[in-house]
């Protein structure tokens, strides 16, 4: 896979993370963020210069397009990668990253495009919820897997089954290296493009976007089982309101967010008597 490299000069955090967000509504499925500028990466068969340029238009930014090959990607991701560390709960690492002292559990991943460090806000609010929830023997549901680490998390909590589920290629491919390299031995990858799983969860997990989210409500509502848990993330804060009511309307109780650089992520359980 060839890519596009769309190198964006910006400042302003809040205009940062809302552009991400628009990026990503049009095929945009990885982020490297510096101080001034943002970069965006799609596979060039899915680039439409009319879509990139309307959006341009509209937020008022301008921008100059690299072309990335395959075989210097992961060299290119590799030298923008950070660690995600969440409190003393959870460090997020590359092969090539030393281990951080006094945390409880290390993920280490191979970064490739599914992982991008401007999607380090909604992945650091969901690993901070997931803390809280009692993962011992509960079977759980990761939408959208991406690099697999929210997975690797549930088995590591003592999480009995995990189906691990995304779209795109690279990202199952990626999903499965780093399955393998933190020994996970409970967790079930397929590749798949809708929640619809036909089984009930304990916890179902979307760190994804709006659009996606809102298209799954059903199945998602449906498959949590009695006393379930919800964490849904990949949302801007202005995404609230409306997310609240798609589920709440079908039972389900709100009990937490967080914030984060301008995106939420929320968590919610079942109400099996509504």
């Amino acid at each position: 896979m060839n890519y596009k490299e769309i190198v964006i000069s910006i400042g302003e955090e809040l205009k940062r993370e809302a552009l991400i967000a628009a990026l990503c509504e049009i095929g945009y499925d990885g982020f490297a963020e510096e101080t001034n500028e943002l970069k965006a990466y799609i596979e060039e068969e899915h680039f439409d210069s009319s879509l990139l340029d309307a959006l341009a238009g509209k937020e008022g930014f301008s921008y100059s397009i690299n072309h990335i090959q395959e075989q210097n990607w992961n060299q290119l991701w590799e030298s923008n990668y950070e660690p995600v560390v969440v409190d003393d709960f959870v460090a997020v690492i590359a092969d090539f990253h030393e281990s951080i002292e006094g945390i409880q559990h290390e993920i280490r991943i191979t970064p490739k495009m599914s992982f991008g460090t401007g999607h380090h806000a909604t992945t650091y609010m969901v690993l901070k919820l997931m803390n809280g929830i009692d993962f011992n023997g509960k079977t759980v549901f990761d939408f959208g897997t991406g690099t697999g680490i929210l997975a690797i998390m549930a088995e590591k909590l003592g999480a009995d089954k995990i189906l691990a589920i995304d779209y795109d290629n690279w990202c199952i491919e990626n999903a499965a290296e780093n399955i393998e390299r933190n020994l996970s031995k409970k967790i079930i990858l397929e590749k798949g493009d809708t929640a619809d799983c036909h089984q009930l969860f304990d916890i179902q997990i979307a760190n994804i976007n709006k659009n996606i989210i809102q298209d799954n409500v059903e199945y998602l509502s449906k498959q949590g089982g009695e006393y379930a848990i919800l964490v849904l993330s990949g949302l801007l804060a202005e995404d609230e309101e409306d997310i609240h009511q798609l589920f709440s309307a079908r039972g389900w109780i709100q009990q937490n967010i967080l914030h984060k650089n301008g995106w939420i992520a929320l968590q919610f359980y079942k109400n099996n008597s509504i």
